[in-house]
């Protein structure tokens, strides 16, 4: 059975300080659940004039330049004087940082420290600065003129290091509700990258159990979560920010009981105004977000009954991202949901493959008990999963498919073991079957990478070269 697993660290690629005022940031670029990188979109920073026009910040950057110079250049590759300088230069950031600092000085001196970030030397040096990561947050959560953009994707990178939550929590220990409070404000400019910087933060227990007491917390009108889950499902709530990123933030809180809690709560409704979500189709982000919280969600096998009748009726929503457009008999599409039937020609399956393993691991969960694998199995998904299985390109997700077929075909386990999360695996048998996936997974690398080296088949007629 799958494991409950957290979203995947956002990965924020900025290049070091470099004298070019302009600075690219990527607003993804992550990992899923150690599956394949992606290749972030990149964005550039808004250019508040020249270093020449900023009096103050130059001497700065200068100053940061020749320390780092000095830095490299001494023995070993770093020297504690050159690292001594680098660090009183940075502080001298801070004035620059400051509520009461002209705006085009804020604006540039937020760029530097987002440039910093963009490499671990840089982070490590910024997670001494307990004043100046303040400061940083304090302008990211600024009301207009100020440029709180650069600053929040700062603490976008900031976050993405699991070792400095603890300096950003100590510089600033109500960080999560206040990035939270900037993400669910429907007016709020850069609220997709407070949502980003929750994601990174949350990944981790206690950044994440932090952000479920500010959800938590008593106040007027509807709670913290029913607002988050709100901003998520409602087309346009910002309509400067699209807020893709609230669905890795709910997926993370997700591996929280209480959150789970919430969310299966049948008198709320929750789960049925996420489902659609599975289909999103502007927004991988926000797709395996939604998918990730179902997933999770599965882990609770006393609400399977109820996620697979007729009042949520999850599985045509897990299944019909991964249907193509191939055809059945009469007597297999009978047994199809009506929602899997005759589906049109141009039918896609779900383009991500790390989503793909996400949908199959939550119908295995929804199998681990002997009720719930009668219903899939009366549903029809061995149909959908032996196509998709057949059509698959990746091996670890054919593999992870292959495993749901033989729960679906196989025998019944024997009395006692129905509820196969509650069968108590010995110790010795467990380490058989994780030595066991970790070379499955290693061989799945190997076939990956030999696909990906091969070379292209040519076309018939052509001549070698």
């Amino acid at each position: 059975m799958p494991r409950a697993s957290v979203w995947p660290r956002l990965r924020m690629l900025v290049p070091p300080p470099a004298p070019s005022p302009q600075t690219r940031i990527g607003l993804c670029g992550f990992r899923l659940f150690g599956g394949r990188g992606r290749r972030p979109p990149v964005a550039t920073a808004r250019s508040g004039g020249t270093l020449a026009e900023l009096p103050g910040v130059c001497e700065v950057r200068a100053g940061m330049e020749k320390a780092a110079a000095d830095t490299g250049s001494s023995t070993g590759g770093g020297g504690p004087a050159g690292l001594q300088t680098l660090e009183v230069e940075v502080a001298k950031l801070l004035p620059f940082l400051a509520p009461g600092a002209r705006a085009d000085l804020q604006e540039e001196a937020a760029r530097h420290v987002l440039a910093l970030t963009g490499s671990g030397p840089g982070r490590t040096l910024l997670a001494s600065q307990e004043a100046l990561l303040r400061a940083l947050v304090d302008l990211a959560a600024a009301p207009a003129p100020a440029p709180a953009r650069d600053a929040a994707r700062a603490l976008v990178n900031l976050a993405a290091d699991p070792c400095l939550h603890e300096p950003l929590l100590v510089a600033e220990p109500g960080l999560p509700a206040r990035l939270l409070g900037r993400a669910l404000d429907p007016q709020w400019p850069w609220a997709e990258e407070a949502a980003a910087v929750l994601a990174n933060l949350s990944r981790e227990p206690a950044p994440c159990a932090s952000l479920m007491e500010a959800l938590t917390a008593a106040e007027p009108g509807e709670s913290g979560l029913e607002r988050l889950v709100r901003a998520l499902c409602t087309p346009g709530y910002n309509a400067r920010a699209p807020l893709h990123y609230l669905g890795p933030v709910l997926s993370n809180l997700s591996q929280r009981p209480a959150a789970r809690a919430f969310l299966l709560d049948p008198d709320r409704c929750v789960i049925q105004r996420l489902l659609p979500l599975t289909q999103y189709p502007d927004s991988t982000v926000r797709r395996g977000g939604v998918v990730g919280t179902l997933r999770n969600c599965c882990f609770e096998h006393r609400h399977h009954e109820w996620l697979l009748g007729p009042k949520v009726d999850i599985l045509p929503f897990l299944l019909l991202p991964l249907a193509g457009p191939e055809e059945f008999s009469e007597e297999e599409m009978e047994r199809l949901p009506v929602d899997l039937q005759y589906l049109p020609p141009d039918k896609q399956r779900e383009p991500d493959a790390d989503i793909r393993k996400m949908l199959i691991e939550a119908i295995m969960l929804l199998t681990a008990t002997a009720q719930g694998r009668q219903q899939v199995r009366d549903q029809g998904a061995y149909l959908i999963l032996r196509e998709l299985h057949s059509w698959e390109p990746e091996s670890d997700v054919r593999v992870t498919c292959e495993k749901l077929i033989q729960v679906l075909i196989g025998d019944e386990p024997e009395h006692g073991m129905e509820n196969l999360l509650e069968v108590q695996v010995p110790e010795d048998v467990e380490c058989q079957l994780q030595r066991l996936d970790r070379q499955e997974q290693e061989q799945c690398q190997r076939e990956q990478q030999e696909w990906e080296l091969a070379p292209e088949p040519q076309a018939e007629g052509d001549a070698p070269t």
